[in-house]
């Protein structure tokens, strides 16, 4: 969307470049779920159930459709890489995982912060040779 076109809740579109890509992005997805009658603030546990797995398994889908743009199959020959079908492919998820995020009550700022603890678990794991299971080390997110 050009900065000449505007913004409206039917179309959305990005915001300004100095806003926080990542808030914008819940943002849209937000009213793109509104759209479609999935209204993720004050969910029930069983709608909150219901639609996690709805995610889950939309996630799914994208995945196999991501690993279908991939040559995988090591004995066919005629396959080569669509990489902008998998690009394609890798959004899809996003938005499916927005959504879920969304569902279990994440904003975009809770999604960066737990993002951030779970990236120094992961580094100090590496640190340490990562050579038993703590299941403890990831509690404090």
């Amino acid at each position: 969307m050009s900065e000449s076109q505007s913004q409206s809740p039917s179309n959305p579109g990005p915001s300004p470049e100095n806003t926080d890509m990542l808030r914008d992005l819940f943002r849209m997805q937000r009213s793109l779920n509104e759209r479609i009658g999935v209204m993720t603030d004050g969910m029930s546990e069983e709608d909150q159930t219901k639609w996690t797995l709805n995610y889950c398994r939309a996630m799914s889908q994208e995945l196999a459709e991501l690993t279908d743009s991939v040559p995988w199959k090591w004995w066919a020959k005629y396959q080569k890489l669509d990489i902008q079908n998998a690009r394609v492919e890798v959004v899809d998820m996003l938005h499916f995982l927005i959504s879920m995020a969304q569902v279990l009550g994440m904003s975009a700022d809770d999604v960066y912060a737990a993002y951030v603890k779970k990236n120094e678990v992961n580094f100090k794991r590496q640190e340490s040779g990562y050579t038993k299971k703590d299941s403890e080390d990831s509690r404090h997110i």
